[in-house]
């Protein structure tokens, strides 16, 4: 990635559909309004493929002490390994939090939108249903070597 015009902080993306746990690692996501996000998700994201509209999903803010946790989330896919085999996290309804994150939030997806110039990718629109923050520092993509 060339330019980065912005902090990208270590977010994880993570949820349970059809008795299956998926999970990844999102850099391209803010806050657009008070109790709303965006989440720039990848085509090849197997996780990213699975989220539909009014799906319920956990985002966790990882933090500073969480270098592992990204790792176990941001490389192979949900459907190659069980990515939370050794993870410390709560399920609420089919949201997946990763415990002592910065912040974990319960959302549901209002949109997916492909816009142009990134068609293939799924720009997720959501409403924050909940959220718990531990004041734990966040980790952003920067600071990872």
């Amino acid at each position: 990635m060339g330019f980065n015009a912005f902090h990208y902080g270590v977010n994880a993306v993570c949820f349970q559909k059809n008795e299956r746990k998926y999970g990844m690692i999102c850099s391209w996501a803010t806050q657009v309004d008070y109790d709303r996000i965006v989440l720039l998700l990848g085509a090849q994201s197997v996780t990213g493929r699975n989220i539909a509209k009014g799906d319920i999903i956990g985002v966790s803010v990882l933090s500073t002490l969480q270098h592992d946790v990204m790792s176990k989330l941001g490389f192979q896919h949900s459907h190659e390994v069980d990515k939370f085999a050794d993870l410390n996290y709560t399920l609420e309804d089919s949201a997946i939090l990763i415990k002592d994150a910065s912040i974990a939030m319960v959302v549901e997806v209002l949109d997916i939108l492909h816009l142009p110039g990134i068609e293939e990718d799924s720009l997720v629109y959501a409403l924050i249903k909940s959220h718990a923050q531990s004041g734990a520092p966040m980790l952003a993509l920067q600071d990872v070597d």
